[in-house]
């Protein structure tokens, strides 16, 4: 769903020489929906001042360039930040200019990007930003002034100096809200009630219009310019949206089965690692629901807040993708911070292992994964988890995985990158090198084969790895079909080639293993040859080497100590 806003804007000269007020606002084009909408006014320092006089040059382009160039920036910026480096870059600009011209061109600037479920304020100088909202309205912005009435009384202005310190301020949207965006020739003259009612009408553009006449009528002494936009309905939540849930709602306490929690009936523990609680609810509508939420001895974990909210925003970019449990948008109205799934029933591959699942069930799951691993990588998003406890069945028969919590996205908390994440049995050796390889999407392919050799074989290609035991990776697997006689030669090729000790050897992508699976025994994979000693194992090559270089030594000690000559 696409944000829809209805927008109005009005400007008056007023009793000065010229205009030098300049508003306008943007929608994003198809395509574009993720950065949401721009709108800015800007109120030019008057030709008045005695350093002043190019205002009207300051308010258009710095307004006209955030419409340019705000959505050309990646998609993934964070909103504050990007509106600081377009904002700079416009000042330094103008400061420049400033130089090499007598008359300086200076202005003010309000901003606002309304973006997912959320709005994202930047403001310098003294124009002002309003919400109404529920027949109330609230002043979002602070003025950078001094109560003088000409130009000096400004304490920052865009171009002043090379320097520029931007107040930012996030907060919710609600259908119905309108955001307001004027010139002090009009809130200098009409108080906060009399924006209000002119504030609230059906017609923004007829509402913009009203104000700015009202100031005029008032006898305003500047330009009076209005900006109106009235939120009409909201689209899916992003990334801020789900952050800022995360930095606002507290954890929830000790939680009680059989309890009521956010009008929901809780009806079972399902688990508890110490960091995250797994529970069971029932919608009112009789519908079950999965909450996950930090355990409370870490609810106020600031990292551990904001990776649960990454998961959380991954989770909502996975909705209706196919292998993927969605999770469902923060509620306006939620009381703590939680996640919501889909309650899905089954059992997951750990659950499984210790019977010998049918060959056509593992090859049916080894597709779907790797479909579901090919579309997660398409969408430049690393597991880094994956394992037989994260690959779940349904009741319907749908293989899903489970638990971004660790998953790389470009967007993760710092903390999250540069842990060294993942159960070790199923981390590929080249993570244990020293300095480590990053994860990447062959991580999780090598992963995907090794639970899948443990579910059809009951082992691990390696054993069992505890951390730092690079040691364990001193032989390649044993073929599948030494442990299970069912195994074809096709899917014994397939697996070992998955689970490979040097990675040229594996699978580069999820859609080269997915291509593997459906030829099956038609093209089966070509064998491959044992790994060298020299790379399984170099230590042992030395030692090797050491052992016979003692005992070509003892036999020589021998010969001229105790042999006749």
């Amino acid at each position: 769903m696409n944000m829809d806003i209805a927008t109005g804007q009005a400007s008056a000269q007023g009793p000065r020489q010229r205009n030098e007020d300049f508003a306008a606002v943007q929608r994003p084009a198809a395509g574009e929906e993720k950065l949401g909408w721009i709108a800015a006014l800007a109120d030019g320092v008057s030709g008045d001042a005695p350093i002043a006089g190019g205002g009207r040059m300051a308010a258009q382009t710095t307004v006209l360039a955030l419409m340019r160039d705000w959505h050309g920036i990646p998609a993934d910026w964070d909103t504050p930040a990007a509106l600081e480096r377009l904002i700079g870059a416009q000042n330094l600009w103008l400061a420049a200019h400033n130089r090499r011209n007598a008359q300086a061109a200076l202005t003010t600037l309000s901003a606002v990007v309304l973006r997912g479920q959320g709005f994202t304020l930047a403001q310098v100088g003294d124009s002002r930003i309003w919400l109404v909202r529920d027949n109330a309205i609230l002043q979002l912005t602070q003025d950078h002034a001094l109560p003088q009435r000409d130009f000096a009384r400004l304490t920052r202005a865009v171009g002043l100096e090379d320097a520029l310190h931007v107040d930012f301020l996030q907060g919710e949207l609600r259908v119905g809200d309108r955001l307001l965006l004027t010139s002090d020739g009009v809130h200098g003259v009409l108080d906060a009630r009399q924006l209000r009612d002119l504030a609230t009408g059906d017609d923004p553009q007829a509402a913009a219009e009203a104000l700015v006449a009202s100031a005029l009528a008032a006898g305003t002494h500047d330009n009076a310019s209005a900006l109106l936009l009235h939120v009409r309905g909201l689209a899916e939540a992003g990334f801020d949206d789900v952050r800022a849930a995360a930095e606002r709602l507290p954890t929830p306490g000790e939680l009680i089965i059989g309890s009521l929690f956010d009008g929901m009936t809780l009806t079972a523990k399902v688990a508890d690692n110490g960091i995250h609680r797994l529970l069971q609810a029932r919608q009112p509508d009789g519908r079950l629901v999965a909450l996950k939420m930090l355990c409370t001895v870490r609810g106020t974990d600031p990292a551990e807040r904001a990776m649960l909210a990454h998961e959380g925003w991954l989770g909502q970019r996975l909705a209706g993708v196919e292998g993927f449990v969605a999770v469902h948008p923060v509620d306006p109205d939620a009381s703590h911070f939680y996640l919501s799934f889909d309650w899905q029933a089954g059992r997951t591959m750990e659950q499984m292992l210790g019977t010998r699942p049918p060959l056509p069930e593992v090859i049916e799951a080894a597709r779907q994964l790797a479909t579901a691993l090919g579309r997660l990588h398409r969408l430049g998003v690393i597991h880094r988890d994956i394992k037989p406890g994260n690959l779940h069945r349904g009741e319907d028969g749908q293989w899903r995985i489970l638990d971004l919590g660790v998953a790389l996205s470009g967007r993760e908390p710092a903390a999250q990158r540069e842990l060294h994440a993942g159960t070790p049995s199923y981390i590929n050796p080249e993570q244990w090198d020293e300095p480590p390889r990053p994860a990447d999407a062959g991580s999780d392919l090598f992963a995907l084969g090794v639970s899948l050799y443990q579910w059809l074989t009951g082992h691990l290609p390696y054993g069992e790895i505890e951390p730092w035991q690079r040691a364990r990776y001193r032989r390649d697997p044993r073929a599948p079909s030494r442990l299970d006689a069912r195994v074809p030669l096709w899917l014994d090729r397939l697996l070992l080639k998955a689970v490979a000790l040097d990675p040229k050897l594996r699978f580069e992508t999820a859609e080269e293993l997915l291509l593997a699976i459906e030829r099956g025994a038609a093209r089966p994979l070509s064998p491959q040859a044992a790994t060298p000693l020299a790379q399984r194992d170099p230590l042992a090559l030395w030692q090797i080497g050491l052992a016979m270089s003692v005992l070509l030594n003892a036999l020589l000690i021998v010969w001229l100590l105790f042999l006749p000559r």
